[in-house]
């Protein structure tokens, strides 16, 4: 009766042994999810490893199973022989915790094991701690309050702005304020351009009042008295202090179109990746909105990374069903090919459709409009490339070498030769400038 406890004693060892084993092998299923391609592969090999203990650890049930005998003896003095049965050596790998031990024993061997030796080395050792830090890293989300300038200008010009707003005069600005990203209410947007301009049309006083009485000349001592009629120079001066604000007004007016027109590239680059990236992980038949979360545990695409958030708030916060975030999302982002891919999955899940197939025939053509989409940008940088050659390198030492000629010919030129160095200096900085702008404005 004693060797059936023990057996009993066993077998309930094996059993936790193999629902430890178990935990341990889901714990690591579900880290690899997100964990980078270096440590899948090694985890990949740690779960293979486990599974085989598994198995081992299950094949030792039955035959503990059929060692215990549950029929009670009439006879305790009559001895019956219980049938020989071979058990499976246990590997010295599979070990159990005697208890109320700190030893560890293989029963096969009987091999005695302290906790020291049975510590990770090696390998094992470095992919522990660095699960261990992941494990203990916490995601610290930072507020972001407003600036001091933005606070002036929300004091000042909050009212009006509000009125502007529920007008809706500016409506297409606030648009493209939610389209691009960028970090403003509309309100406070608004009152900020109205601060600048007019800071922007104090300092166009000062400057106009300063080229009223003065001028600024190549020749040393630099400044001079102002010369010609007072009629020219105020309206030099009242032309400095109305224009100043008017282009403020319109460069800040207009930069949030030009910031969404920028963000919408930038995610149309990204996105045929990550459509391929969707592709794949659909076709494990998961909820759809986890996609869009693992997409962002990546953090491979920053720009779509933005748009993915919104959508899971959508319907973490606010309540919404995926193809109801999904229609928001295709009306609120600032790229045409995200917005069709939004409605298209909307319109696949609605009708039941096949989620990998749809991704797998989205990536194939988004694929392809990226490829022509390079070729013509490569194309147009070579053109570029031309024309800043032209205008900026050859140019600019042709005419200087034509204004010297004349000047040493005396056919008419009066611009001293410092004078001719500063003016081709200054337009091949102004050219450079243009350049920059117009390289900013197409990305």
């Amino acid at each position: 009766m004693k060797t059936h406890i023990e057996d009993f004693q066993r077998l309930k060892e094996v059993v936790m042994k193999e629902r430890t084993t178990y935990m341990e092998l889901s714990s690591l299923e579900k880290y690899m999810q997100g964990a980078e391609p270096g440590e899948k592969k090694l985890i990949a090999s740690q779960i293979i490893l486990i599974k085989q203990t598994l198995i081992k650890l299950n094949e030792q049930v039955p035959a503990l199973i059929d060692k215990i005998n549950l029929v009670k003896l009439l006879n305790p003095e009559k001895k019956v022989e219980e049938p020989k049965m071979e058990v499976p050596k246990q590997p010295e790998s599979l070990l159990y915790r005697p208890k109320d031990t700190n030893t560890f024993t293989a029963d096969a061997a009987g091999k005695v094991y302290t906790l020291k030796d049975l510590r990770p080395i090696g390998l094992e050792k470095l992919t522990l701690k660095r699960m261990k830090k992941k494990e203990e890293k916490k995601e610290e989300v930072k507020e972001k309050k407003p600036s001091v300038y933005v606070k002036i200008a929300n004091k000042y010009f909050a009212e009006t702005s509000e009125k502007i707003i529920n007008e809706k005069t500016f409506k297409e600005l606030e648009t493209d304020l939610r389209q691009a990203n960028l970090m403003f209410t509309p309100r406070s947007y608004i009152s900020v351009i109205f601060l600048t301009s007019l800071l922007t049309f104090v300092a166009g006083i000062l400057f106009g009042i300063f080229f009223f009485f003065f001028k600024i000349s190549p020749d040393m001592p630099i400044i001079f008295k102002a010369t010609g009629t007072i009629t020219a120079r105020l309206l030099t001066a009242v032309g400095i202090a109305v224009a100043s604000p008017i282009i403020t007004f319109l460069i800040m007016y207009s930069y949030p179109g030009m910031e969404k027109s920028s963000t919408a590239s930038r995610i149309e680059d990204e996105l045929p990746f990550a459509t391929i990236h969707m592709s794949a992980i659909s076709g494990s038949m998961i909820d759809p909105s986890q996609i869009f979360n693992i997409i962002i545990s990546t953090g491979e695409y920053p720009f779509l990374e933005k748009e993915f958030k919104k959508l899971i708030n959508e319907i973490n916060l606010y309540g919404y069903d995926l193809v109801s975030a999904l229609r928001t999302g295709a009306y609120n982002n600032p790229s045409r090919k995200l917005s069709e891919l939004f409605n298209g999955l909307a319109t696949t899940i609605n009708s039941g459709g096949d989620l990998p197939q749809f991704f797998d025939k989205r990536s194939q053509t988004l694929l392809f409009d990226n490829k022509l989409e390079q070729e013509k940008k490569t194309k147009a940088a070579e053109t570029f490339m031309d024309i800043y050659i032209s205008l900026v390198v050859a140019a600019p030492m042709i005419l200087m070498i034509l204004l010297m000629m004349m000047k040493i010919s005396g056919l008419g030129v009066a611009m001293s030769t410092q004078m001719i160095t500063i003016v081709m200096v200054v337009a091949v900085t102004m050219i450079n400038i243009v350049f920059l702008t117009f390289l900013q404005l197409k990305k």
